[in-house]
């Protein structure tokens, strides 16, 4: 636990329980919207191995160009992301067309995961992704930096799994 940061534990545990909640709703909302029982894919995440894992890249370091994490999709079930102070998170739109992910204030952002899709037999496609330091990452920097706040990107994310001794088939 960073000691610079005052209660740590119990910020990082009330955030990631608000995701963790989170995550819990939509995949009941999902399951609904399939057609399937509503705790189809919400049994399966009870007791899973959920991950919060914030990270910080500083961009006084790191300069346009810079990749944070290479294209890729994860392996959760789902992934949600709170809104970062810096842009740089790209996804990957069905249709293969790369766009910048834009969170609006006050609002998560889930990415569907290779769990869920392979839960859904391709119906859900995991969501592509990478995060890179571009033009409009150093403009923010620069803006942060001129107005004395941190110029370190943050990201905190909560990677819901399902619990180890589930058997992973699509559902009909």
């Amino acid at each position: 636990m960073p000691d610079d940061f005052e209660d740590w534990d119990k910020k990082m545990d009330k955030w990631g329980n608000k995701l963790h909640s989170a995550v819990f709703s939509v995949a009941e909302m999902a399951a609904l919207g399939m057609g399937i029982e509503k705790t189809s894919f919400t049994k399966c995440l009870e007791g899973g191995a959920h991950l919060l894992a914030p990270t910080g890249s500083d961009l006084e370091k790191n300069g346009k160009g810079a990749i944070f994490a290479g294209f890729h999709y994860d392996i959760s079930f789902i992934t949600i992301h709170g809104k970062s102070r810096f842009p740089g998170l790209y996804v990957w739109l069905r249709n293969n067309q790369r766009i910048q992910a834009k969170v609006p204030d006050g609002c998560l952002l889930l990415q569907a995961g290779i769990t869920f899709e392979h839960m859904t037999g391709g119906y859900v496609h995991a969501g592509f992704h990478e995060v890179v330091c571009t033009d409009a990452t150093v403009a923010a920097y620069e803006k942060a930096k001129e107005a004395g706040r941190r110029t370190w990107r943050v990201s905190s994310t909560l990677f819901a799994n399902f619990r180890y001794d589930v058997e992973c088939y699509p559902h009909e």
